[in-house]
């Protein structure tokens, strides 16, 4: 696919101290397709210009805040300023600034979950419905090749209909208080100001639900949630069991905890239908595991001649070279690129161009937010994900 040239990427959040950013960097990076040419990198005036300063940005497109660099960069003529803005903040400015952006003009492409509330993702999804505007989210565990391998043997049959789904993501770096100790990535996915109306759930369980409708094609009907606090004194929960009820009748099981000792980032998913089964695990990502009735388990790697288009699309590496998160978080960035680069420049758009988390999955990520947080304080009710964004 030929670009007349690199899309311009402006960043918020992300500076000194920050751990997202930089891998935010690395990612859209990796392919030669993307070029940072502003940012606005924290609260901070003073450290958001020492940021872009750092990264040998001009200093005067290191901006001391987003509303600014909006403002800047709206002025600009057109072949010099960005082309989308990347939002690697806490979670309670992820909403004002892709407002901002996209009312500007911009392109957005933003951690997730979008939003604070599900009231600002169905407010942002009509806003990007009538900008006509391009919208990503990063759950970038979707650009996996064998993510995209499971959900293709499901879109093809090979597991009849679906049953069963069991998700889970355990963590246990939020086993002490760390946040009272001022630990920063732990002082604001604790703060419901800044985190929102959950913690663990909000910031890993939405990964799993995702990955859950992601693979399967399935959305979360209802759910039963049980979410607790367990270190003492914190103000959202640290850990969560979920049962689910999906559209076309599977069920299903979602666990997310920030307190399981030893577990790092144990994202894993197995998917059971009629005639057959799948299992994947982030943390050995080049395995998909495959059953059949009556037959062997099958093991499919990353790279092999048998796989799918969409799954050969995301692979970068030949067989047996290790491939991880950084090359997955790196094809969410390749594909919102190319569909801008599409649009921009009038070249032909690559099969993959549209496949990346669009706003819809952070309405549906909000909804199951919302949810949960209704279900728990109900004593584990069924509850409706709400998700209408007419609403």
């Amino acid at each position: 696919m030929k670009h007349i040239r690199k899309i311009r990427m402006g960043m918020v959040g992300g500076g000194q101290g920050a751990f997202i950013g930089e891998v935010h960097r690395i990612a859209a990076n990796i392919d030669g397709q993307i070029e940072l040419v502003c940012g606005a990198f924290s609260s901070d005036p003073e450290r958001a210009r020492a940021s872009g300063e750092e990264l040998f940005l001009p200093a005067d497109r290191c901006y001391g805040n987003y509303e600014e660099m909006i403002a800047a960069e709206k002025a600009l003529p057109e072949g010099e300023r960005m082309d989308f803005v990347v939002i690697v903040t806490p979670n309670h400015v992820h909403f004002p600034v892709a407002k901002a952006a996209l009312t500007a003009g911009f392109h957005v492409l933003s951690d997730k979950p979008a939003t604070l509330s599900l009231e600002e993702a169905q407010e942002l999804a009509a806003l990007v419905e009538k900008t006509g505007l391009k919208y990503g989210l990063t759950h970038n565990y979707t650009g996996y090749p064998m993510v995209k391998q499971a959900r293709f043997l499901v879109k093809n049959g090979d597991l009849g209909k679906i049953r069963k789904i069991v998700v889970e993501y355990p963590q246990g770096w939020l086993a002490t208080p760390i946040e009272q100790e001022g630990q920063k990535q732990a002082s604001w996915r604790t703060d419901p100001k800044r985190s929102g109306a959950a913690g663990c759930m909000g910031d890993i369980g939405t990964h799993a639900e995702n990955l859950a409708e992601y693979i399967s094609g399935l959305t979360i009907k209802e759910l039963a949630a049980d979410l607790t606090r367990f270190v003492d004194g914190r103000l959202l929960d640290d850990d969560g069991s979920v049962l689910l009820r999906f559209n076309g009748g599977a069920k299903g099981i979602l666990y997310a905890s920030q307190v399981s000792v030893g577990e790092e980032n144990s994202l894993s998913i197995r998917v059971y239908g009629e005639k057959g089964g799948l299992e994947w695990h982030q943390m050995e990502p080049n395995t998909l595991l495959v059953h059949r009735l009556g037959e062997a388990t099958q093991i499919q790697r990353t790279g092999s001649d048998y796989l799918c288009e969409e799954a050969a699309n995301h692979t970068r590496l030949p067989a047996g070279h290790p491939e991880g998160y950084l090359e997955a978080f790196a094809n969410i960035y390749r594909n919102f690129a190319a569909d801008i680069a599409a649009e921009r420049f009038g070249t032909e758009a690559p099969l993959y161009a549209t496949d990346y988390p669009s706003i819809q999955d952070g309405v549906r990520g909000m909804a199951f937010i919302q949810a949960v947080v209704e279900s728990s304080q109900n004593n584990a009710s069924w509850t409706s994900l709400t998700d209408s964004t007419s609403q």
